[in-house]
């Protein structure tokens, strides 16, 4: 069988001999006082420990192990200093689309065309008009023109163009393209922006233009991020105590998150060299950074203590927790990691790059707690309990009852009323996702930006003062060589389709023309994408390309729609084939992959409800756009599907640890719910406190995702976990664990064993297995 750890009896009396001191005192310790019923258990802890390969590798050497560690963090920090000032702020785009193509012509042979620069020029009081106002306007245009890096400069009062004249006549617009990548033009805007914002004479001026948006966002995310992080730790570290009770303990943990951070973020930096990442996918790297590691920590652990509290050795008790929990963790990575590897199916370096970051994030988080963990451990030995900041607490008051009693009544409560569990929680969870059925899709825009920022107002501005709206219309490539009557026909066949309000050009350059077309209604609603349709089918004597905030839009969702089930499957049979290696049963892997979409309806549900239709919008701090950006949900799906199949294998290696050992399918249910229930709710809330800390952003689309997904995982651990996996595992009693001859071959070959395998069984456990191979 494929193993993290598998035992060996060579050798077996050396690792005894490893074990310190402190160790075997507390083995003496635990043998005293002891009879009757807990005979049978000292004589198996009496036996000489089992230590397997893995385990001897990872502790060999333990400081030497800590050390590299330590250096290779470090390299890392340098390594990934600066990151945030690579990464790109779009990325929602289709690059093999039709408008990615025309957009990049128009950019070619008509920069003029393509303005990413405003300046809005606001007159107080006076008109646009009145001769001092245009003057300085006029110099301003022309001090711009000037500058390096800034190319296609006009004006109102270059053009007079009525578009770039606000309705009430007391503003104007400055257009031009920066020129070189987003990093260039951040580099421009960084430098001349400060020379241009603010009084200049008669007239305010204020910058705008999709790459002040994109630029202000990259800084406010930054600021968000440390911010997040500074919220998020210390909390944290307040969580851990409280769970382990010793502050050594919940030091190791987040020692983890920080090296799985540090190390993705290098990651990052070097991917930058190859190619576009976003800055959005950062906060994907803190938040699985810390919780995914704290996860992986959390569970090898505690499982560590509890072999201490059995009077283990620590060298016999990293091992045993790296045979049980060490195997779950190496799974759970496995899983997540495919469900965000599914990112790199779609084409838009938004989504891809959510992938590069996870899937680093996640094996480090899991190479961390499988390689560096251990040798901690095995360091601090009976240390790893020191500094229990509990004591006080709990002095003065009466013992507590047995741990995971509670969730033992409530396994028991869910099994006994089975069906009623899980036709409530089933309809409870699809009753919150109803509102995902009335989803509307649109782009990111900057309505992602808090109300007050400057590039914000600027674009407001235009939106709702402007007469249709600068920037939002559709422009048309025409390619290939024709007369000055064929351009007017066409234009006239534009002009005549119901949904144009108004058509210009066309501008000419050898056999390349454009036409600027402006919708009736909002630059990307239904009617706008409609439109796109019917210019792409108008046909024409020349090759045409349609481009243009609704284009790139329709392209977008064509191409997450092209591929979206292609990810679907791909996630779908890799999590199939994982989960059945880990349990052998063919029912549970299709359980997991069916419970799993099913906790994520709320998380969609509430995403509408919110962020499309505004409510909380108050309270929450946010401008709802009245849609979902495209590849939102694509990414929400992916991160919360992974982090609910983490917990998911978590709560199936245990039960089918309890089924290996005793054959009794309710009783290992109830035990798995018992001793992982607990720990299982408190990994979800410290992960649900890291991503709530991503979702204070003022950048919409990172609280979306923040809270989103929060709300995910606290339904995945309190409601599915706790009640309808329990549930729908008792309806399907002892046929869960069925699989036909060839596969049960499969498995046994190839399927990854949780526990004690070589432990003695009893005669009724034989039994309960050859009762088992029969069903």
């Amino acid at each position: 069988m494929a193993e993290i750890d598998t035992p060996s009896r060579s050798g077996e009396q050396r690792a005894e001999a490893e074990g310190t001191g402190e160790g075997r005192a507390g083995e003496a310790r635990s043998r005293e006082g002891r009879s009757g019923k807990g005979r049978a258990a000292e004589e198996t802890r009496q036996a000489p420990p089992r230590i397997g390969r893995w385990t001897r590798f990872v502790t060999a050497r333990p400081r030497l192990s800590l050390l590299v560690a330590l250096v290779l963090t470090a390299l890392a920090v340098l390594a990934g200093s600066g990151v945030a000032d690579r990464l790109g702020s779009g990325g929602w785009e289709d690059p093999a689309a039709e408008s990615t193509y025309a957009t990049k012509a128009l950019e070619r042979e008509f920069p003029d065309s393509q303005p990413n620069l405003l300046l809005l020029v606001d007159a107080g009081r006076a008109s646009v008009d009145d001769p001092a106002v245009a003057a300085e306007a006029r110099a301003l245009a022309a001090r711009l023109a000037g500058e390096k890096g800034v190319t296609g400069v006009g004006s109102y009062w270059q053009s007079k163009s009525p578009a770039l004249r606000a309705k009430d006549g007391h503003e104007a617009l400055i257009a031009a393209r920066l020129t070189g990548d987003e990093s260039a033009m951040g580099r421009t805007l960084d430098r001349m922006a400060p020379h241009y914002r603010g009084a200049h004479g008669p007239v305010q001026v204020k910058i705008g233009g999709i790459i002040a948006v994109r630029h202000e966002m990259q800084s406010i995310i930054k600021e968000d991020l440390t911010r997040a992080e500074m919220i998020a730790l210390p909390i944290t570290l307040v969580l851990l105590v409280m769970v382990f009770g010793s502050a050594v303990a919940a030091l190791l943990p987040l020692g983890i998150g920080i090296v799985a951070i540090l190390g993705t973020n290098a990651v990052l930096r070097g991917l930058t060299t190859f190619t576009d990442v976003s800055v959005f996918a950062l906060n994907l790297t803190t938040a699985l950074g810390l919780g995914l590691a704290i996860d992986y920590a959390l569970f090898i652990v505690r499982r560590y203590r509890e072999e201490l509290s059995t009077g283990a050795a620590p060298l016999t008790a990293v091992g045993t927790a790296l045979r049980t929990a060490g195997r779950t963790v190496l799974f759970s990575a496995l899983t997540v990691a495919v469900s965000l590897a599914a990112m790199m199916l779609f084409p838009q370096y938004f989504l891809r790059s959510f992938a590069y970051a996870g899937i680093a994030v996640v094996l480090l988080a899991a190479a961390a707690a499988l390689i560096l963990l251990p040798a901690a451990l095995v360091l601090l030995g009976h240390r790893v309990n020191s500094l229990d900041l509990r004591r006080l607490v709990r002095r003065g008051r009466e013992p507590k009852p047995a741990e995971g009693t509670a969730w033992a009544r409530t396994a028991g409560l869910v099994m006994r009323r089975a069906p009623l569990f899980a036709l409530g929680t089933t309809a409870l969870l699809v009753l919150l996702g109803l509102p995902f059925l009335g989803v509307k899709f649109g782009t990111a825009d900057d309505r992602q930006l808090p109300s007050g920022a400057e590039s914000h107002v600027v674009q407001q501005h235009v939106r709702e003062g402007f007469p249709g709206s600068p920037g939002g219309g559709l422009e048309i490539l025409a390619e290939g060589r024709v007369t000055e009557a064929q351009y007017a026909a066409y234009k006239q066949r534009v002009a005549a389709l119901p949904e144009v309000a108004r058509v210009d050009g066309p501008l000419v350059r050898g056999d390349a023309a454009y036409f600027t077309v402006q919708p009736r209604g909002e630059a990307v609603d239904g009617p706008a994408q409609s439109l796109v349709g019917d210019l792409r089918s108008l046909r024409a004597p020349f090759d045409t390309k349609v481009t243009g905030m609704a284009a790139v839009l329709v392209d977008s969702k064509h191409a997450i729609a092209e591929r979206l089930p292609w990810a679907a499957v791909f996630i779908a049979a890799v999590t199939l084939l994982l989960v059945f290696l880990l349990t052998g049963s063919v029912l549970i892997p299709l359980q997991a992959v069916v419970l799993n979409a099913l906790s994520l309806t709320a998380m969609f549900g509430a995403v509408v409800w919110v962020f499309q239709d505004g409510h909380l919008s108050g309270p929450l701090g946010f401008t709802s756009p009245g849609s979902i950006e495209t590849t939102l949900p694509v990414l929400m799906f992916c991160a919360a599907f992974g982090l609910s199949m983490d917990y998911g294998v978590f709560l199936l290696s245990r039960i089918k640890e309890e089924y290996d050992r005793t054959g009794d399918h309710e009783r290992a249910v109830r035990l798995g719910l018992q001793r992982t229930g607990g720990l299982i709710t408190a990994a979800a809330v410290i992960l649900a406190v890291v991503m709530v800390a991503i979702g204070t952003s003022r950048v919409t689309n990172t609280k979306m995702l923040g809270l989103g997904i929060a709300l995910a995982v606290l339904m995945d651990a309190m409601v599915v976990r706790s009640l309808l996996v329990p549930a729908i595992m008792r309806l399907t009693g002892r046929a869960t664990w069925w699989a036909p001859a060839p596969l049960r071959r499969f498995h046994r070959r190839f399927g990854l064993s949780e526990g004690e395998q070589e432990a003695p069984r009893s005669g009724a456990e034989n039994g309960a297995e050859k009762a088992r191979g029969a069903v």
